[in-house]
């Protein structure tokens, strides 16, 4: 349930932006997958589960960093400078505007690697509000300063340990 508090004075503005009421505007225009599927094509398990039918429990946990061992650590680093090098096989990004795109006649999308993907959805989620009329509120920070700052994370996180494992 979204809370209908206002955001407060450093957000004036209602209904302009996507974020506002983020998670709820972006569950309710996705599909739905079903069991224990999850992903844009209800193509993978969802956290917690493994199989072909994605039935399996899976538990992970993580170790406390400072409790890896130095050849843990340096698994670790492979992955992260893995992901600089592995273009994503899922994902893109807009390289321009609705607007720059003709009303999306003229697609611009670039491929783009699994490291800087995660370094986009964080910037996506905490850039400036686009206004109507061409101005920019640059007072506003829905992935820190709003009450999904919690749920947002975890589930930047989940994905982002989904994708480097």
């Amino acid at each position: 349930v979204l809370s209908t508090s206002p955001l407060g004075p450093n957000f004036p503005f209602s209904g302009i932006d996507d974020r506002e009421n983020w998670p709820t505007v972006f569950y309710n225009r996705t599909c739905q997958c079903q069991g224990n599927f999850m992903g844009f094509n209800c193509g993978d398990c969802k956290f917690g589960f493994t199989g072909a039918n994605c039935t399996a429990r899976r538990r992970l946990i993580r170790k406390e960093i400072f409790r890896m061992t130095t050849a843990e650590k340096d698994k670790f680093i492979a992955y992260l400078n893995l992901a600089k090098r592995t273009i994503s096989s899922d994902y893109v990004i807009a390289t321009g505007t609705y607007e720059q795109m003709n009303n999306g006649s003229n697609p611009l999308f670039a491929d783009i690697n699994v490291y800087d993907l995660f370094v986009w959805l964080h910037y996506y989620s905490s850039r400036d509000a686009f206004i109507e009329g061409g101005q920019v509120w640059t007072d506003i920070d829905f992935a820190h300063e709003a009450p999904a700052f919690a749920p947002w994370h975890r589930y930047f996180l989940l994905r982002w340990e989904y994708e480097i494992q």
